[in-house]
């Protein structure tokens, strides 16, 4: 029996991941065609581009939290077999992605000509970095509908639809980039209105295909803002959104204190983050496909495919990891140069690479589990995990290492890597615990 739910398991893993990881593939490289068409220009406009990705992670990271909470409460509701509860939930998906959305919007336009300025970058780099990020932040109001009506699609197991709109993102972002960076030399600001066209066109496409979907069409009366599930959106999203914001803070800090070290270490560092995106996003794509299946496991109230659910998507996401980071050490030097034509820059982030490419299987495990806790609805121990590790490690380590002892970019990146681990033991040590004493002879969930 248990042989049998864990062929089940691989089966819908593997079903659901391959879209998600396209998709999450595809979104990635959305951000590393900037980086490497922008990285063609020179380091300065590297940096300019590199300067508020942190912030772009922070803004983005509450849209990001609601896609959580809403994928949690939509999965279990489509493993229930409630129909009803997915269109009001659909409903009021759409209330908070707007809302959100634009309030994001106008923060982000108000502040865009001081980001760049707290980031502490050269003067030179201000203004690119500003025009960048104001370009980008138009497009808000449909980045954020865009994760909210994708993880509406994905609770009742359409992974693939979202992925087509990633491939058609990317697609129109590569043309864009070629015309307005190159064909009317506009430069970084050619690349943000590229990237700004082609969220804009993605967000709006996400949302015709959420209205397409019978299970999730919402009536006017579904519009209507319900304090109840506000109540269970925010239960659940408040945490994920309180373990984004000491990430992205903490992602700030440290940014800022690598950026005090020079623009060719800061664009090595900046392109090498962005380089080892690509080895783990198969993880982010295959904890989509755990916290959709796990919720709806627990909608079905069936404890035996759960367990089976978590230990496949933790060998799977294991072994995934283990291989691209030894494609990530192997391949560390040519990798660099692809986004950038510094040898010296290219040169100090391959050796980044390879020191990180050891800790690819912690990170990967690290989100699988947090993939399995998300899917459950448990986010308040993976908040507690994320700030004790973040800035007891991480961020304080970075502090004394560069501003007490002197050290270098490598000693820096050790303090990152020893997070990551971190926070692997940690959340396999407080993971959600079964309760199987509630579990009938068929191993459904009283």
């Amino acid at each position: 029996m248990k042989q049998t739910y864990n062929k089940e398991a691989f089966r819908s893993l593997i079903t659901l991941s391959i879209p998600t990881v396209l998709e999450e593939v595809l979104s990635t490289l959305l951000q590393y065609v900037d980086t490497a068409m922008v990285g063609h220009l020179g380091e300065k406009a590297t940096a300019a581009v590199s300067t508020t990705t942190t912030i772009g992670w922070l803004i983005h990271s509450i849209p990001s939290a609601i896609a959580v909470a809403v994928l949690a409460i939509a999965s279990k509701a489509n493993g229930a077999g409630d129909e009803a509860k997915l269109k009001k939930l659909a409903g009021q998906s759409i209330l908070y992605a707007f809302t959100i959305g634009t309030l994001l919007e106008v923060i982000a336009l108000v502040l865009s000509p001081y980001i760049p300025v707290w980031m502490g970058v050269e003067p030179d780099i201000v203004r690119p970095a500003s025009v960048y990020f104001t370009i980008t932040s138009i497009s808000l109001v449909f980045r954020a509908s865009s994760r909210v009506f994708s993880a509406m699609i994905r609770s009742i197991k359409d992974t693939k639809s979202p992925m087509f709109i990633s491939v058609g993102e990317n697609v129109l972002n590569i043309l864009l980039n070629t015309v307005f960076i190159y064909g009317l030399n506009l430069g970084v600001a050619g690349a943000a209105i590229a990237s700004c066209i082609s969220f804009g066109i993605g967000g709006i496409a996400m949302f015709l295909l959420m209205l397409s979907k019978t299970k999730l069409r919402p009536t006017r009366e579904d519009r209507r803002l319900d304090r109840e599930i506000l109540s269970e959106t925010f239960t659940i999203g408040l945490p994920a959104l309180g373990t984004t914001f000491v990430s992205c803070f903490g992602y700030i800090a440290f940014a800022r204190m690598v950026s005090g070290m020079g623009t060719t270490i800061f664009a090595a560092h900046s392109i090498a983050i962005t380089a080892e995106q690509i080895v783990y996003i198969p993880g982010y794509g295959l904890r989509v496909a755990t916290s959709t299946l796990v919720g709806n496991a627990l909608g079905e109230k069936d404890i035996r495919k759960l367990k089976a659910t978590e230990r496949v998507s933790i060998l799977i996401t294991l072994l995934i990891m283990v291989v691209n980071g030894i494609g990530l050490y192997l391949f560390a030097y040519p990798f660099m140069r692809l986004f950038t034509n510094s040898v010296n820059a290219a040169r100090i982030g391959s050796e980044m690479l390879r020191l990180v490419s050891f800790s690819e299987p912690f990170f990967g495990l690290m989100i699988v589990l947090e993939g399995i806790s998300y899917g459950m609805g448990r986010t308040k121990h993976v908040f507690a995990c994320e700030a004790v590790s973040m800035w007891g490690i991480r961020i304080f380590g970075t502090f004394l290492c560069v501003n007490v002892f002197g050290l270098g970019l490598k000693a820096v990146w050790l303090c990152m890597i020893a997070d990551n681990i971190c926070k692997a033991i940690l959340l396999y040590i407080f993971r959600p615990k079964h309760v199987e004493e509630n579990a009938d002879d068929r191993g459904a969930l009283r």
